[in-house]
């Protein structure tokens, strides 16, 4: 029993060491990684001055675009999600899942559904 504790400890310990010695964007990435495996709710609202014009629910993730050519990453984000046309939070019959983009210059705000 002792020997199943410690092999235990020396695991976790070393899965520690590994975690804390990966550069922040791979720590970013894992954790990306883990979000995407579980899921999320987020909502991504877009605005025009101070008012709402469009909302996207069930979205997972904002990613950004990344060149072809030159690999550098573009001036927007873009993700998949429900456009939520009557704004109510709640993706109703007929709303349809939609590819989006958002630039860099947009008021957006992405959030996990509080519903």
């Amino acid at each position: 029993m002792k020997t199943e504790a410690l092999m235990h400890r020396l695991a976790l310990g070393l899965g520690v060491f590994l975690l804390a010695s990966c550069t922040q964007e791979q720590q970013n990435k894992i954790s990306r990684d883990i979000q995407n495996w579980t899921g999320t709710n987020g909502v991504v609202e877009i605005y025009a001055g101070d008012k709402l014009v469009r909302r996207f629910l069930k979205v997972d993730k904002l990613s950004t675009a990344m060149g072809t050519d030159d690999g550098k990453p573009r001036a927007y984000r873009f993700g998949y999600g429900v456009l939520d046309e009557n704004l109510n939070f709640v993706a109703d019959p007929g709303e349809k899942k939609v590819y989006f983009e958002v630039s860099d210059y947009a008021t957006y705000v992405l959030f996990e559904n509080p519903r």
